[in-house]
C-alpha cells in the first residue's frame, strides 16, 4: 500500500510539474490535451512510476543521513558520554553502541538478546541505554524504575527482568520484578521521582526527534544510526568497520 501510494505521488507530481510549466503559456484546451498525453505515456510505460519512487525514496534516505550526520557531531558528548544514561559492559570500551529502547516493545526484547550476547563475547565494548518510552505509561514507569535502580548498582539486572518478562510490562510487573532481584521498592519509587531522571529521558526524546528515530529499538554505532532492529551480525560488522577504520570518530 505504501508503495502504491508513493506511485501515485509521483505520478502526480510529474503531471503537475509538466501542467503547471505550461500553466502561463497555454489555454485550458491545450493543458487538457498535455494532461491526457501525460496520463497515456504513464499507462504505456507505468515502470516509470517505480524509477521515480525508487528516486525519490534515494533522495529522502540521503537527506536523512545528513541530518542525521549533523546531529551526532553536534551532539555526540550527549549521545555517547552522557553521565545519566545507564552503561553497560567495559566502560572504557573502544566501542560504543547506543541503544533507543521500550519495555514494551517486542523488537526490543529481541534485540536485548543480541546485545546481551556481544557483551558476552567482546569483553571491550561499551553500551549506552537510552530510556525511550514511547508504548504508554507502563513503559514510563519502567524507564524510570530501571534509572532509578542504577542508584542501588541494579540497573541491568531489572533491565534484563523486564525484557524477559512475558507479556505487557505495567507498574505492577515493575514493582515485582524490582522486589524480585531484591531491589528496595521503597526507595526505588523515590528515586524515580529524581528530576535528573526526567531530563535525562527528555534529552533522549530530544535526541530521538533530531535523528530521526521514530520506533524502538534504534541503535547508534559511532558515526551510523540504525533505525529499528539490528541483527547481532550486523551489529559486530558495524563494531568491525569502526575498528578497521581506526578507533572511534565520535565514540
Amino acid at each position: 500500500m505504501r508503495t502504491t501510494l508513493k506511485l501515485l505521488s509521483a505520478a502526480a507530481i510529474a503531471c503537475f510539474a509538466i501542467v503547471g510549466t505550461a500553466h502561463a503559456e497555454f489555454d485550458a484546451a491545450q493543458k487538457q490535451e498535455i494532461e491526457n498525453l501525460v496520463k497515456s505515456y504513464l499507462l504505456e510505460h507505468p515502470e516509470i512510476l517505480r524509477e521515480m519512487s525508487a528516486n525519490l525514496e534515494a533522495k529522502e534516505r540521503a537527506a536523512e543521513e545528513q541530518v542525521r550526520g549533523k546531529t551526532l557531531i553536534e551532539n555526540a558528548a550527549t549521545i555517547f558520554k552522557s553521565t545519566s544514561d545507564p552503561v553497560a559492559g567495559n566502560a572504557k570500551g573502544d566501542v560504543t553502541i547506543v541503544e533507543f529502547m521500550d519495555y514494551n516493545c517486542s523488537w526490543c526484547k529481541k534485540a536485548v538478546t543480541e546485545v546481551s550476547s556481544i557483551l558476552e563475547s567482546d569483553k571491550n565494548v561499551r553500551v549506552v541505554f537510552k530510556e525511550f518510552p514511547i508504548f504508554g505509561a507502563g513503559s514510563e514507569f519502567a524507564a524510570r524504575a530501571a534509572m532509578a535502580a542504577a542508584k542501588q548498582g541494579k540497573y541491568w539486572e531489572l533491565h534484563q527482568a523486564l525484557f524477559k518478562h512475558d507479556g505487557p510490562v505495567t507498574e505492577e510487573v515493575t514493582r515485582q520484578l524490582a522486589t524480585d532481584i531484591g531491589l528496595d521498592v521503597a526507595r526505588l519509587e523515590i528515586d524515580m521521582k529524581d528530576e535528573g531522571i526526567s531530563k535525562s529521558m527528555q534529552e533522549t526524546q530530544a535526541l530521538a526527534i533530531a535523528l530521526q528515530i521514530n520506533g524502538t529499538p534504534a541503535f547508534v554505532v559511532d558515526d551510523k544510526v540504525f533505525p529499528g532492529y539490528v541483527p547481532k551480525d550486523q551489529l559486530l560488522s558495524a563494531i568491525a568497520q569502526v575498528r578497521s577504520a581506526g578507533g572511534c570518530k565520535l565514540c
